[in-house]
């Protein structure tokens, strides 16, 4: 594995054997820290988002689930 850095960005050079899975995982989660990083939401506020969409989900999808 090899990483370039030059003024506007990061290369990084792997070989082909790399796992596509994990690779993706990897991928994934750089995207994810790239969107978040100017994120100025505490970690509070995203759990109680989370509970609300989790309960909303739920409500709706219960007689799927509970018979």
């Amino acid at each position: 594995m090899t990483i370039e850095r030059n003024n506007d960005e990061v290369i990084i050079r792997l070989p082909a054997s790399v796992n596509t899975d994990d690779l993706q995982d990897f991928i994934d989660y750089t995207r994810y820290k790239e969107l978040t990083s100017k994120s100025k939401t505490s970690q509070k506020e995203i759990d109680e988002f989370a509970r609300k969409v989790n309960k909303e989900w739920w409500t709706e999808n219960r007689k799927r689930f509970i018979k």
